[in-house]
Parts: C-alpha cells; sequence; structure tokens
C-alpha cells in the first residue's frame, strides 16, 4: 500500500491562496530611504495588476516614540526584520526598490532566494552588482 504524499507547507499556501483567490502577493524590499518610491511601486502594483502588496510597516528613519530608546529600537528592528521574512514567505514574488541595496535588504534578497521566490528590481543596475 503506497504512503500518501505529505504535503508541504509552501503547498499548503499556495491551496490556500487559490482557495480564496487570491492571485498574487508581491512583497516590496529596500532601504526605507525610498519609502516614497515603495508606495509608488506599491500603488501601481495593486491598481495596474491587482496584486496584494505587502510592505515595510515602520520607517525607522523617522522619529516616533516607539522606538525613541536606542535599546527597545534595536528590538523593534529584531522583530521588524522577523515580521519581514513573513512577508517574504507569504509573497510569490519580489520587488526590490531603489538603487541601493545595504545590508538588510541584501539578507532579504538572498532568503528570498533561498525560497526560490523570483525577484525584480525598479533599478536593474543594482540586479547586476547582486
Amino acid at each position: 500500500m503506497p504512503y500518501p504524499q505529505l504535503i508541504t507547507a509552501a503547498e499548503k499556501l499556495a491551496e490556500g491562496k487559490a482557495g480564496l483567490g487570491i492571485k498574487d502577493v508581491v512583497v516590496l524590499c529596500g532601504s526605507m530611504r525610498f519609502a516614497e518610491l515603495m508606495a509608488e511601486v506599491a500603488i501601481q502594483e495593486s491598481v495596474l495588476r491587482g496584486s496584494a502588496v505587502l510592505k515595510p510597516d515602520c520607517n525607522m528613519k523617522i522619529q516616533h516614540p516607539l522606538w525613541a530608546d536606542p535599546v527597545e529600537a534595536e528590538a523593534l528592528k529584531v522583530r521588524l526584520d522577523d515580521q519581514h521574512r513573513q512577508k517574504i514567505r507569504l509573497a510569490n514574488r519580489v520587488i526590490v526598490v531603489g538603487d541601493y541595496i545595504g545590508d538588510s535588504t541584501r539578507s532579504e534578497i538572498a532568503y528570498a532566494r533561498q525560497l526560490g521566490k523570483p525577484i525584480t528590481y525598479t533599478h536593474p543596475s543594482v540586479e547586476e552588482a547582486q
């Protein structure tokens, strides 16, 4: 008697998205110095492609009481990095925004590649440098 094939978490996620009628989920990665460009890319992806767009929620480059304390800010950054990796796992594809890639974005790109996510860049010259 053959054993049933085990379904992976990624396959379960794909089935769940299909069952809910979710066709495309894109995650935006990049430095928050490109927050305005991220907002524009999110609009383009949402309106023109009908994609559900996930992107960073907090711009820690702008002062805010939640990250005013340096110790709390560092702990928050760790949590936000983990949340962004969750978004990468949920996404069908990744768009890297901006013409600069720092360590955090480089790490996100490596993670997305490890998961086999298709990656595009708003600035193709940055891709070549990878």
